[in-house]
């Protein structure tokens, strides 16, 4: 190890908790005291202190979690913003929107890679890139007639049946 991955800042309270707790250690304090003051158990300064003495004081920093191998590889990602902006009317689709079922398809056909879409949201979002929605609408659809409705009709059918009427069996 290098002299300046010592010395780095903790990344998080936890990190230093148990970077303190070895410093602690270091200057003559017992166990117990540690515990006590950094608010955890012995059992954990103890395990803690014991990790250090077998690998150093870095094996006290924060080691995220591995988790599973990427389906696509770092490659593959940096070149699926290039397909997307090629457009969906590209590869077939009707319209020019995609959807992550569309994104999922695409991913597969480009990289042999199947992506559940739900998953493909958080690939795109980690792209910065945002699933589009398309918005069927009927050819026919009256603008004009809709907010008529909307400003006339809806009012009196939000507040509901009036007091007036005579008594319902509903």
């Amino acid at each position: 190890m290098d002299e300046n991955t010592t010395h780095q800042q903790p990344h998080d309270w936890k990190e230093y908790r148990r970077l303190r707790a070895w410093d602690l250690a270091q200057e003559g304090w017992k166990q117990c005291k540690i515990a006590r003051a950094l608010g955890v158990t012995e059992g954990a300064v103890s395990q803690w202190l014991k990790r250090a003495r077998r690998e150093g004081k870095e094996a006290l920093r924060r080691h995220p979690a591995p988790g599973p191998t990427p389906k696509l590889t770092a490659e593959q990602r940096d070149q699926l913003p290039a397909l997307l902006r090629r457009g969906a009317e590209a590869f077939g689709f009707r319209g020019d929107l995609w959807t992550t079922k569309r994104v999922a398809e695409i991913i597969e056909r480009s990289f042999g890679v199947r992506y559940h879409h739900a998953h493909v949201s958080r690939l795109l979002r980690d792209l910065d890139w945002s699933p589009q929605q398309p918005k069927e609408r009927a050819t026919q659809r009256n603008q004009e007639a809709i907010q008529t409705w909307y400003e006339e009709r809806w009012p009196a059918l939000k507040r509901g049946p009036s007091r007036t009427a005579r008594p319902s069996s509903g």
